[in-house]
């Protein structure tokens, strides 16, 4: 049994070495039978006509991937205008809103400068007013020291005159007093 264990791999190593050998055009010969088996299968993929099949079909497969660069060739010459119309509204945004905020700001400028004009007014007619209410307070106050000084000055006269003069004297004096003041005042 060793024996054929050990002989079992040598035939089977040696079977296509015998098997090959002796004349080509044997049925012994498994290169011929291989040859005529493999021409066989070429004769029924000739008659079943597998070969045209497989042209259609790669011819087929050949349009439609034509077809499917011929799409994605348009695709992407619609995405690059896309692209190129996107960019150009982009520019001209970006330029509106260049434009937007430098009138922004030249209206901002214009705006302080009106500011501080009319601030500036605002001050003067203030000061003005305050002028003409220190003056007008001023001249009330000089009316009322002269006033108030009339009415002492006659209240003076009147004693003096009283202590000294007569009636007659007294009435006479306090006419032409009144008169004096009154249009000195006035």
């Amino acid at each position: 049994m060793k024996k054929l264990a050990i002989l079992a791999p040598a035939t089977l190593i040696a079977a296509p070495a015998q098997a090959a050998s002796g004349p080509f055009f044997s049925l012994a010969n498994t290169d011929f039978v291989v040859l005529i088996a493999f021409i066989l299968f070429l004769a029924v993929l000739v008659y079943f006509k597998v070969p045209g099949m497989l042209g259609k079909l790669l011819d087929k497969r050949a349009t439609d991937i034509q077809s499917e660069l011929d799409e994605a060739r348009t695709l992407r010459e619609e995405a690059q205008a896309l692209l190129a119309s996107y960019e150009r509204k982009s520019r001209e945004t970006q330029e509106q809103a260049d434009r937007i905020v430098a009138h922004a700001k030249a209206e901002a400028e214009q705006a302080a400068v009106q500011a501080r004009e009319d601030l500036k007014l605002s001050i003067e007619r203030r000061l003005q007013a305050a002028e003409s209410q220190i003056a007008s307070a001023e001249a009330s106050a000089i009316k009322d020291v002269r006033d108030r000084a009339a009415a002492v000055a006659v209240a003076a006269a009147r004693e003096v005159v009283a202590e000294q003069m007569s009636a007659e004297d007294r009435n006479r004096l306090i006419d032409d007093l009144i008169a004096t003041v009154g249009a000195k005042l006035h």
